[in-house]
């Protein structure tokens, strides 16, 4: 939980340097519905769904592809190539290992997480894991509130999340990303949310 609030917190760093957030509600987002269909399945997955294991790898694993459709539809956005990258060395290493990201054990411990042997997790240790270094090698100590694993496609993801939000937003020493010319731009409806093209 702890790496989407990063995520959020650097997001909202232009802010204080001169940038408009409101310029986030002008970018259009192709098939925007996918991707969070996608995350929605994962939380289920984890935390309700009791479908077998290997099902249930299975479609965590089709989760990535579906992440990577939008990233590609959306690479031209500020940012995707860091989250895509991130994303895609997540999504690799989890397929290769059977549908769970490596932990280091050692991570865990320090991060204070007990897992479930009899539970699918996302993440756990694995006996023979392939691309370990890809996996939550990393952890936020038990003693940090939110206190979890994380892998340097997590940190990719959140820098890449962050430097999305301030090219869009701008600052004072520096204009702002031009999504027109780059045809990621859209009229806002009254709520003043992004318009999301091609979501169905």
């Amino acid at each position: 939980m702890i790496i989407p609030l990063v995520a959020v917190v650097l997001m909202l760093v232009p802010v204080l340097i001169g940038g408009q957030p409101s310029r986030m509600a002008s970018i259009r987002l192709r098939r925007s519905s996918w991707i969070v269909l996608a995350l929605v399945f994962q939380v289920l997955v984890f935390e309700a769904l009791q479908w077998p294991a290997p099902v249930l790898r299975v479609g965590h694993v089709a989760t990535y592809a579906v992440a990577a459709w939008f990233l590609w539809l959306n690479r031209r956005v500020p940012g995707m190539l860091l989250v895509g990258t991130g994303a895609l060395a997540n999504g690799v290493t989890i397929t290769l290992n059977g549908g769970t990201l490596p932990a280091r054990i050692s991570a865990l411990r320090t991060a204070g997480l007990e897992l479930d042997p009899e539970k699918y997790v996302n993440s756990g240790v694995l006996a023979h894991p392939h691309l370990w270094f890809l996996g939550d090698v990393f952890a936020i100590p038990a003693s940090v509130p939110l206190a979890n694993v994380f892998s340097i496609g997590d940190v990719l993801i959140v820098l890449g999340a962050g430097y999305a939000s301030w090219r869009i937003c701008g600052a004072w020493w520096w204009r702002p990303w031009n999504a027109a010319a780059a045809g990621h731009s859209g009229p806002r409806h009254a709520t003043g949310l992004p318009r999301f093209a091609h979501d169905l």
